[in-house]
């Protein structure tokens, strides 16, 4: 061949290559962490460990100053998988609405032609009740610790779609979970499909305490893992799964997002205090950032308990070291992964979710005004990056008192104040929190 003709021919095929990946719907690796707020992340400004592969997302991709969780784990779910406030949706504790099972964020992303898994802590039901509520949620494939049924790290009670439930003896949980998503992604690339890999963490929460006999220790040791000890677990974790997707070299057609349920715990379980009943050591979480002890908040609608990570890495596409200060809620991840993926929700759909693909690409567009979080017993709060107000009509300025020791006045002296608690206090109303 010619040197002419043949160089005609290397930049049609750079060309056409560039062409396609730039056509192609991006895999989406969604990891979110179990009691786990900004405090123990390094890149959060976080003391107490070491987090080296998440700090590596964020270094490599854009970390979010103002993501708002619920304050507990199983409200978060519910918001992350319909779009949807918790309290719009009429359900129990850990259950999942049957009319919302068919417009799930898995269906979503099933429906445009995504090969879809979960991994981990599934919390929509009990599923020894359930077990194929995962496929009905638009999971191709799940691997799923037994929710108040069995152990979840080490000798978990797992339950796949094509195997019945059983107890992994010998096995550690998170290795599975990770095992079980780097073989369905290497599969999906290799048939040519795009993938949605959602990974709940069973990490960091401490282990259930409701059956009868108590799950394993840590092999050679008299107690379970401690806090420290499974955040290093959390980040090694984290680590394998990228590691995978260096090694398929998909790593500019993934997106990989890594958030938290909501905050940090406040006490964790070590060890059983004799053979019968729930009594237990604790360990008392407290976790240094920014040079300040901050005990754990999870519970609580303050930023202790709602304010947690979110990492959004997408070499060649999200700018690498940024920082961001949009606004993001839990019940914007359906919108955001909608649109990553293509497609068109149906017209009509009422979604409190807003997508925040723009904030993380760089491009123009609406940016959310307000994020909500609510808790039992009606109780909530909308905010921007400063202001928050609460149900009850509270209102406390973040910038100048974090901890939100004392509310402001109800009728702000502050002329910004005043025209904020409004602005607020209409986005509360059209909420139609009551």
């Amino acid at each position: 061949m010619k040197p002419f003709l043949s160089l005609i021919v290397t930049w049609l095929a750079i060309g056409l290559s560039v062409q396609c990946l730039a056509g192609r719907k991006p895999n989406v690796l969604l990891i979110m962490a179990d009691d786990v707020g900004l405090e123990p992340i390094g890149c959060y400004g976080g003391e107490s460990f070491d987090t080296p592969q998440v700090d590596a997302l964020a270094r490599k991709g854009m970390w979010f100053e103002h993501c708002y969780s619920m304050p507990v784990c199983h409200p978060s779910r519910l918001a992350l998988m319909t779009g949807r406030y918790p309290f719009r949706l009429k359900t129990g504790w850990g259950g999942f609405p049957k009319e919302e099972e068919d417009r799930s964020i898995g269906r979503v992303m099933q429906k445009e032609g995504y090969a879809t898994a979960v991994a981990g802590k599934w919390q929509m039901t009990l599923l020894k009740k359930d077990p194929g509520q995962p496929g009905r949620v638009g999971f191709d494939k799940w691997l799923l610790f037994g929710w108040h049924e069995g152990a979840r790290f080490h000798d978990p009670f797992l339950y796949r779609r094509d195997k019945p439930p059983r107890t992994e003896k010998g096995s550690y949980g998170p290795d599975l979970y990770a095992d079980f998503l780097s073989a369905f992604m290497e599969n999906a690339h290799k048939q040519g499909k795009p993938f949605f890999a959602y990974f709940p963490m069973a990490l960091a929460h401490d282990v259930t305490d409701d059956l009868k006999w108590q799950v394993p220790y840590v092999p050679g040791k008299d107690r379970w893992m401690d806090y420290g000890e499974m955040i290093a677990s959390m980040d090694s974790t984290v680590g394998k799964l990228v590691a995978t997707l260096d090694r398929l070299g998909i790593r500019e057609e993934t997106v990989v997002i890594f958030t938290g349920d909501n905050g940090t715990a406040s006490r964790s379980k070590l060890r059983h205090l004799g053979k019968k009943g729930g009594k237990y050591e604790y360990e008392k979480v407290v976790v240094t950032r920014k040079g300040k002890n901050i005990p754990g908040g999870k519970g609580s609608l303050r930023d202790a308990g709602t304010r947690v990570p979110l990492i959004v890495n997408w070499p060649g596409t999200v700018k690498a070291g940024a920082v961001n200060s949009d606004l993001v809620d839990f019940s914007d991840w359906l919108p955001t992964l909608a649109e990553l993926a293509g497609a068109k929700l149906a017209p009509g759909r009422p979604l409190d979710g807003q997508s925040f693909a723009n904030s993380f690409r760089g491009n123009e567009g609406p940016r959310r005004a307000y994020a909500f979080s609510e808790s039992r017993g009606k109780q909530g709060f909308v905010r921007d990056q400063r202001w928050k107000l609460y149900a009850n009509g509270k209102m406390f300025d973040l910038k100048n008192d974090p901890a939100e020791k004392k509310a402001l006045p109800e009728k702000p002296e502050e002329t910004e104040a005043q025209r904020v608690k409004v602005r607020l206090a209409q986005a509360l109303d059209k909420l139609n929190f009551k």
